[in-house]
């Protein structure tokens, strides 16, 4: 196949999430690494801010609820919506978005059932919840259901599931109960406490990616996950393939981040990492535990 024909087969994703003016979190980091794997993206911002809220306060701009539905059924009867094989949703900048996004998940899904539609839930970490309590049960409520796949951190999933998350079982079983077919779990429990695993559970496996823990990795690791890990897996590869590879570039990307001393990703400095991963991580398969059913 030549190389305008790949171009011509390549498919559309929405990625509706945080924008912010500095910096590689939200739609700067998955915008930025499905255009680099060659999918056009069309992008929608739930909140626009200065910068990541970690770096200290900032001005916070959110669409009006009424706008923001407007515009999410302008993409759903936009004539170009046949484009489109995937969303990507993220970072809400309130309640309401959710089920302006479902209505547009919905539409998509009705115009081609094959569309995917990936949920990072981001809702919080070790500390708790940074988002509005009502803001995560309406991404808990209305769109993990419609989710194809789901990538919570450890704590995004306990909090979504009611499941207390200490070890590779538990986060096993905790998955189980999440809605989505798969589910990646970000920082999951490894073999030692210096260790961490994004742990893929699927109807038929369970799949763990595990690498060495990064002490003050900057912020955006999630989103750049998702974006990647879709990625891979619409360009045709399998699971354990998407996995290993998504996991190799973001453990590399993140190291050499934190090598230069930078607050940030670097990705456009490290880009061709997303594309060629540079480091090799093994999947292991690792066993049912009789209690993830229970």
């Amino acid at each position: 196949m030549t190389t305008e024909e790949n171009r011509r087969e390549t498919r559309a994703v929405i990625v509706i999430s945080s924008h912010v003016a500095r910096g590689s979190v939200g739609n700067r980091a998955a915008v930025f690494t499905l255009e680099a794997l060659g999918f056009p993206v069309w992008a929608v911002p739930t909140v626009i801010l200065p910068w990541h809220p970690g770096h200290g306060p900032a001005t916070r701009i959110v669409p009006e609820p009424d706008q923001f539905a407007r515009f999410m059924n302008d993409l759903e009867n936009a004539p170009w919506l046949g484009e489109v094989s995937a969303v990507l949703t993220g970072y809400l900048g309130n309640l309401e978005q959710a089920q302006a996004i479902a209505g547009l998940v919905e539409a998509l899904k009705a115009r081609n059932p094959k569309a995917r539609y990936i949920c990072d839930p981001v809702l919080g970490d070790r500390g708790g919840l940074y988002v509005p309590e009502a803001t995560a049960a309406a991404i808990r409520d209305r769109l993990l259901p419609l989710a194809d796949i789901a990538t919570p951190n450890r704590y995004e999933l306990a909090w979504l599931t009611g499941v207390e998350i200490d070890s590779t079982e538990t986060a096993i079983r905790a998955a189980r109960k999440a809605p989505p077919a798969d589910v990646m779990v970000t920082s999951a429990p490894a073999s030692s406490p210096d260790r961490l695993a994004n742990l893929l559970v699927n109807e038929t496996a369970v799949l763990r990616a595990a690498h060495d823990s990064i002490p003050k990795a900057p912020n955006g690791t999630g989103d750049l996950t998702a974006a990647l890990y879709l990625a891979r897996l619409l360009a045709g590869e399998t699971r354990e393939e998407a996995l290993a590879k998504t996991t190799g570039s973001v453990v590399t990307i993140l190291n050499r981040a934190t090598e230069r001393g930078s607050d940030e990703l670097m990705l456009e400095t490290d880009r061709q990492i997303l594309t060629r991963p540079q480091m090799l991580v093994d999947i292991e398969r690792v066993a049912e535990p009789v209690s993830a059913s229970s």
